[in-house]
């Protein structure tokens, strides 16, 4: 299988928002793969034809060509007829909130046309993504596009992003109540605000990020079960239930045979360490 995915590190202005951007081309008759769990994402299909999306919770999607998926808190299924090229960026918490601006948890593991968002958008903007020739040029164009649709007071929602990013890569397992003394909010105000920006509720997102974290761990620092296991798991049962559940493969699957998107996925990202948060290079 023909594969390549090359990633760009969003500008100043938009590292806010924006994880990552990032340019797929699979020229093959069809792809069938597994993507693991991951921050919500825009992505806009370059070559026509749409896809199919199975998430964790066995709902399938038929998928325009250009989409926003909302969080995700499993592994989910991709199929597409060929050659799919797309080219899409991760939103943080907080470009969730600029761009869609609605609850997340309403969105968790499901996807929507960018028409029914923002109206008739998406044939201009993946005309302009065409033109492009390269990754920075299609980087800019992703940046002008989404510049024109995020929301005027996109910043208000920051520093509680932070907190809780800062929170996540603070340690294996971090307590729900040390986020909630991080931003002097009530648990039942962290709780709800995580739900809205994130998705899902701090435990599940510690969970999601211990999994991702050692996942990582395992394909591209090259560590052993064992200490995988050390990154806040039980044993190795919970550790092989937890990395499945978030990225479709067991540990062992992942050392020695994982799916070509989760290889590149982990290789791409884990290569932009230092540029970008540890909770996007790291997990």
């Amino acid at each position: 299988m023909t594969l390549q995915l090359d990633y760009a590190v969003p500008s100043p202005a938009f590292a806010d928002y924006v994880t990552v951007f990032y340019w797929f081309r699979a020229d093959v008759p069809a792809i069938e793969d597994v993507e693991r769990a991951d921050h919500a994402q825009i992505r806009f299909r370059l070559t026509p034809g749409g896809g199919t999306y199975r998430f964790a919770d066995g709902i399938e999607q038929h998928v325009a060509d250009a989409h926003v998926v909302g969080p995700t808190t499993g592994a989910f299924q991709v199929k597409a007829k060929g050659p799919v090229h797309v080219f899409g960026a991760g939103l943080t918490p907080a470009g969730w909130a600029a761009l869609v601006g609605s609850d997340a948890s309403a969105m968790m593991n499901r996807a929507i046309d960018l028409n029914d968002l923002f109206g008739p958008v998406a044939a201009s903007a993946i005309a302009a993504l065409q033109a492009a020739p390269n990754l920075p040029a299609k980087t800019a164009a992703c940046e002008a596009i989404l510049g024109r649709l995020m929301r005027a007071e996109r910043a208000r929602m920051l520093g509680f992003v932070r907190h809780v990013d800062g929170w996540l890569t603070s340690g294996p397992s971090p307590q729900v109540n040390a986020l909630v003394a991080m931003t002097g909010l009530s648990r039942r105000q962290v709780e709800r605000k995580c739900r809205m920006l994130y998705g899902a509720p701090p435990k599940l997102l510690s969970r999601k990020y211990r999994a991702l974290r050692a996942a990582v761990a395992l394909l591209a620092e090259g560590r052993s079960l064992d200490e995988a296991i050390g990154m806040g798991f039980y044993d190795q049962s919970h550790m092989n239930r937890e990395i499945k559940q978030f990225t479709g493969y067991t540990p062992g699957q992942i050392r020695g045979e994982p799916g070509a998107l989760a290889q590149l996925t982990i290789a791409g990202r884990y290569a932009l360490g230092g540029r970008v948060h540890p909770i996007i290079s790291d997990t």
